[in-house]
């Protein structure tokens, strides 16, 4: 046999990160009736009747605020369910988990008070745009809708922006990138 002839193959591991997460308990909002069953609530009909996911990716700064408002405004209807993601340090954290259970809480309450919507929250470890990107391959959302974290454009450059990484990096789904509240005021003269 010709040395040349003979064909190796060669298995290559891919490096799979651990994924570590958590889910937030948030406070049941769909008032229960006597016999225990959720009122129906009169959703929409046709195609919308099934309602979709929507990814929010959230922190607690104004612009992913003000992201999560335009979603609600512009893109989730009654039927679909608000999936708020936020990327943390470390899921085991308490005090993180304690106070980002309280920021989502506000937010699925106000979510159910504007458009009778359900909310899920989840904590995942890890940088942002990378969990991100993953819960998108994992929901296969109908949008994946973000803010801007507001830096100026040489901090980005130095530092990576999470919402150009999930533009370019996030496959499952359409991004919507939300400018920062103060980018879509314009002065009247």
């Amino acid at each position: 046999m010709h040395r040349g002839s003979a064909r190796w193959m060669e298995t290559v591991e891919e490096d799979v990160e651990e994924y570590s997460w958590r889910e937030v308990v948030l406070p049941h909002l769909v008032p229960v009736v006597s016999d225990g069953a959720p009122p129906e609530l009169e959703r929409e009909t046709g195609e919308r009747r099934r309602g979709r996911d929507l990814l929010v990716a959230v922190d607690f700064g104004p612009n992913s605020k003000h992201a999560f408002d335009w979603a609600l405004a512009h893109i989730a209807r009654m039927a679909d369910t608000v999936h708020l993601v936020h990327a943390v340090s470390s899921v085991h954290n308490e005090i993180v988990y304690d106070k980002s259970r309280e920021l989502m809480e506000d937010l699925a309450v106000e979510a159910f008070k504007t458009l009778l919507v359900r909310t899920k929250a989840r904590l995942v470890e890890g940088d942002a745009g990378k969990v991100i990107c993953r819960e998108a391959d994992r929901l296969k959302p109908a949008a994946v809708i973000l803010g801007t974290r507001g830096r100026g454009l040489i901090q980005s450059v130095l530092q990576g922006s999470v919402s150009e990484y999930c533009f370019r990096n996030c496959k499952a789904a359409p991004i919507i990138i939300v400018p920062g509240k103060e980018a879509g005021e314009q002065s009247v003269l």
